[in-house]
């Protein structure tokens, strides 16, 4: 039975017989023409360069992109993954045109591009980025010169909404200038990027320093940098700002990109970084007024990676609304705090503060799962109106235009 399947799927050598292209996230890569793979007895693998790649059988039969398998006009897998079974094996396999193809046992034909195993390893996933960024400073930002949008143009050129996409996903932030200073106004050029997220706090919100909810952003006090909702147990993904008026002094908004941040924690000190990805804690909103009753509470790292690259994906700091913590073992808690302490430090470095006065008619979106906002105290009269967008939907708008998200 062993010599059998040594016979059926012991080493087999293929070389490619052309170089393969492929586009990867944005840019291009080559399969050398020398890639070769071989048959395991549980897996395949492929050799391009130097670098392995190795393809467990199950996935292979899983991913078979035949018309029986998978349907290419809805993007949908149609086989049944509990029907394959676990010990399934090629029967033979070949290389024809730079694909790879395998016969399964029954007869069954999968073809699989060699750059798309490529694109598509764990080894490649492992070592790219899922999305570019330029992480940033005060000066990095101020000398990138990055090009605002305009209202009119945005409103209807897909060039513009390109750069502004294209904006947001490499800071975090972008603008939009000349907007009409309405509530109706702002709610159209926010729809132009995602989709609202109604929220306890309504779909679109105006609102000035009257205390009207149990949140200290309803007041004139200075506020310091945070994301919002981390009581959520998906924090709100955009946050859009649009000051209408203000009569009186101060009040800027202040931003820090809480990845440049956190990557300056990394490069110092790893261990106090990954405690503070590895170690989840509580936030919690308790709302209790006439006409609001709520208790949010969301439970999260203040970081989040991706496990198969690290690559950091979400902060959630919030100082005024994290809870008790009693979530960190006795002999940890301390640790936790050094590197909270240490992450804080470095978010707080006047460098890394940009510091924006937003007029009427300029409309800030903040990618809510990286930048950090805060703001200056102020006195007067001041009325902004925003809303929350859901951020599925806006890579996916950058998607469609190609963009790396």
């Amino acid at each position: 039975m062993l010599n059998a399947l040594h016979r059926v799927v012991g080493p087999v050598l293929r070389q490619a017989a052309r170089t393969e292209s492929r586009i990867s996230r944005g840019h291009m890569v080559q399969l050398r023409t020398a890639a070769t793979f071989r048959l395991l007895e549980d897996c395949l693998e492929i050799s391009d360069g130097g670098k392995r790649m190795h393809f467990n059988y199950v996935w292979l039969r899983d991913h078979c992109r035949s018309a029986s398998c998978f349907n290419s006009a809805t993007h949908q897998r149609s086989l049944d993954t509990a029907s394959i079974e676990l010990t399934v094996r090629p029967q033979s396999s070949a290389l024809e045109h730079g694909q790879l193809v395998l016969t399964w046992p029954g007869g069954h034909v999968s073809k699989y591009s060699l750059s798309w195993l490529a694109e598509n390893s764990y080894e490649e996933r492992k070592t790219a980025s899922e999305q570019h960024r330029i992480l940033w400073n005060a000066d990095i930002y101020q000398n990138a010169n990055v090009s605002t949008v305009k209202w009119d143009k945005f409103m209807s050129c897909d060039n513009e909404l390109k750069k502004f996409l294209q904006n947001y996903l490499l800071y975090g932030i972008a603008f939009v200038d000349d907007v009409p200073t309405t509530v109706e106004a702002t709610e159209k050029v926010t729809q132009r990027v995602s989709l609202i997220r109604e929220t306890t706090y309504g779909r679109m919100w105006s609102f000035t320093s009257d205390f009207s909810r149990g949140d200290t952003a309803y007041s004139q006090l200075a506020l310091d940098r945070h994301t919002d909702t981390s009581y959520f147990q998906e924090p709100c993904g955009i946050q859009v700002f649009h000051c209408l008026r203000h009569e009186g002094t101060g009040g800027r908004t202040l931003l820090v990109d809480g990845f440049h941040a956190a990557e300056k924690l990394r490069q110092r000190s790893h261990q106090n970084f990954e405690l503070l990805f590895q170690i989840p804690i509580r936030h919690e909103y308790i709302e209790n007024t006439d006409n609001h009753k709520n208790h949010m509470m969301g439970i999260g790292p203040v970081l989040n990676v991706y496990p198969w690259n690290n690559e950091l994906y979400m902060i959630r700091y919030n100082n005024y609304d994290r809870s008790v913590i009693n979530t960190i073992p006795h002999e940890t808690v301390q640790r936790w705090y050094v590197a909270h302490r240490e992450l804080t430090e470095e978010l707080r470095r006047p460098e890394n503060e940009l510091w924006v006065k937003l007029i009427p008619g300029k409309v800030i979106f903040i990618d809510n799962w990286r930048v950090l906002h805060g703001r200056e105290s102020f006195t007067g009269l001041r009325q902004l109106c925003g809303c929350y967008l859901t951020r599925d939907d806006i890579l996916s708008a950058a998607r469609c235009f190609g963009l790396q998200a």
